[in-house]
């Protein structure tokens, strides 16, 4: 079997490189090349050999089309660099403190594959972003704020950071007498399951309570390796959760949700959330409308285990937070807009993706909004 460093090093990063293209003209590369220019291309070794055809779901998730490039040529001012607002809650670099008693450090830049629907298109695989000398203050940050009793390790993905590296952070994370759990937030045990190694495996273990929050979009994605490298995380006590985002072409029907949480639960791991996906520039061509998810959720209620069932959430635009979308949240939506309540009692409007290529004006989804004097829940 094939180390993970050599499936990483052999990654595609090039236009050249690129499985099942639908156009091979040089024309049509070029202009792929003015995407990568923005947002860079990577696909590791064994997640390309996943991918068995063009506009399959493994290809949709990881190969740069045209359609990134819309939003930068849109006169709307609708999608953004950072929806979540993380930069303005950032109080060292790369460490967002939104919550009360919890933090957000980035420890890594990079990751096994580069999502075309990234949150944080902004910043992943571009080199400099995160330093030595930022985990230094994320962590001098977390040793004196006593309020923090949880950290989610994220980035870019934590499990690229070389084996020691990743020692010495959360033993100095672990040494924290206020910090009571460790998460990491990743994808690699879905799409490079060779780096879940024996010697990682003793690392984790001496960490806990640690948490693992991954990423999985499609059943395609649970292949005989993904279930040996969660089985392992597993077997030493980790508890394994799950995050899919809901991306149009890609997941957004019943079916296929349904057969991707049971593959999760028969590999232990957990579904928590289902995310409506995020307003980042680059990335409205992955959006549904929120009602899609919601019709998800109620399709999967009686039809499969309760624990089979995550929470569907939008993460407010502007930084409000993610906000479950049930009857409560949920005061209003039509095809305009939806009209949420996150966990403040505050009340933020979330743009629908245009409908049939009609542009609408949307309300700025900066900072929150008014409470509306009268609204009616539609089904």
């Amino acid at each position: 079997m094939e180390s993970w460093q050599k499936l990483l090093s052999g990654s595609v990063v090039k236009v050249e490189d690129l499985p099942f293209l639908p156009d091979t003209s040089e024309e049509y590369r070029e202009k792929l090349r003015k995407v990568s220019e923005i947002y860079p291309i990577r696909i590791n070794g064994y997640f390309k050999e996943q991918i068995k055809s063009q506009g399959d779901p493994l290809w949709m998730q990881v190969v740069p089309t045209l359609e990134e490039l819309d939003d930068f040529l849109s006169d709307e001012e609708l999608l953004e660099p950072d929806p979540l607002n993380e930069e303005e809650d950032m109080p060292v670099p790369e460490l967002v403190h939104r919550y009360p008693d919890r933090v957000l450090l980035m420890v890594n830049n990079q990751c096994p594959i580069i999502c075309r629907f990234c949150t944080r298109k902004r910043k992943i695989g571009f080199p400099g972003v995160v330093t030595r000398e930022t985990l230094r203050q994320g962590i001098e940050y977390i040793r004196t704020h006593t309020e923090v009793r949880d950290v989610i390790l994220s980035g870019g993905d934590p499990l690229l950071v070389p084996d020691k590296e990743l020692d010495r952070i959360l033993s100095e994370l672990r040494a924290i007498p206020h910090l009571e759990l460790i998460r990491i937030g990743t994808r690699v045990p879905g799409t490079l399951p060779q780096r879940i190694t024996d010697d990682l495996l003793e690392i984790l273990k001496k960490y806990h309570p640690l948490y693992f929050n991954m990423h999985f979009n499609h059943p395609a994605e649970i292949t005989p390796e993904v279930e040996a490298a969660c089985n392992r995380l597993a077997d030493i006590g980790i508890p394994l959760g799950s995050q899919t985002v809901l991306l149009k072409g890609v997941n957004d029907n019943s079916e296929t949700m349904k057969e991707l949480f049971h593959k999760l639960l028969k590999i232990r791991v957990k579904p928590y959330y289902l995310y409506q996906a995020d307003m980042t520039m680059g990335t409205d061509h992955f959006r549904t409308q929120v009602e899609k998810g919601l019709d998800i959720i109620r399709d999967l209620a009686g039809h499969t285990s309760g624990m089979g069932v995550p929470y569907f959430v939008i993460d407010a635009p502007g930084g409000g937070g993610k906000v479950r979308l049930l009857p409560d949240s949920v005061i209003e939506y039509n095809e305009d807009e939806v009209i949420v309540k996150n966990y403040e009692g505050k009340v933020f409007r979330y743009p629908q993706p245009k409908v049939n290529g009609d542009k609408k004006k949307y309300f700025s989804p900066s900072s929150p909004v008014p409470e509306p004097d009268a609204c009616t829940m539609t089904a």
